[in-house]
């Protein structure tokens, strides 16, 4: 089991519009590094179902930077890592079609094609359901759900104990 990675998490105004993101990076097992960052999407719009899950607003982002203003703060923290996200192919998603709508060249990032997924490796493990709430509940593993920090700090700490 690999000690040493950085853990991901995404939230959306709308489809793969990125508002928030959460990053912690892990050395030897131990959290050394946490970035989060509301990120304006493109013309600040939202979706209400979107609102609903996480409770990111207009209001809150309107004055953010976009994700092209961000961007150099994630790549420094993700580069040539080795990334976990819980679903990891929204996550993924998410970070290669955003890159494309500012052609940004995803392969820049020297990350792999496909990212360790907490979500699949727990459903191997038998749990049901195995989304990011209740792994975390099962392994008393403190959460705000939606909230992008804290589902990277989440999903980081399943991993080191699956």
């Amino acid at each position: 089991m690999k000690t040493s990675f950085t853990a991901i998490d995404f939230e959306t105004a709308t489809s793969h519009h990125i508002c928030s993101v959460g990053i912690v990076t892990f050395e030897n097992g131990e959290i050394i590094d946490e970035y989060h960052a509301l990120i304006k999407p493109p013309n600040n719009e939202y979706n209400w179902h979107n609102i609903k899950v996480h409770g990111i607003t207009e209001r809150h982002t309107q004055n953010m930077p976009s994700f092209n203003e961000i961007y150099p703060e994630i790549k420094k923290r993700i580069h040539g890592k080795t990334l976990v996200a819980h679903n990891e192919s929204f996550d993924r998603n998410v970070l290669t079609k955003t890159m494309r709508d500012y052609s940004i060249d995803y392969s820049e990032l020297n990350i792999a094609e496909k990212w360790v997924c907490t979500m699949k490796i727990y459903k191997a493990k038998g749990y049901k359901p195995a989304n990011l709430n209740a792994c975390c509940q099962q392994n008393n593993i403190q959460l705000e759900h939606h909230q992008a920090l804290s589902d990277a700090r989440a999903c980081g700490k399943l991993f080191l104990i699956a």
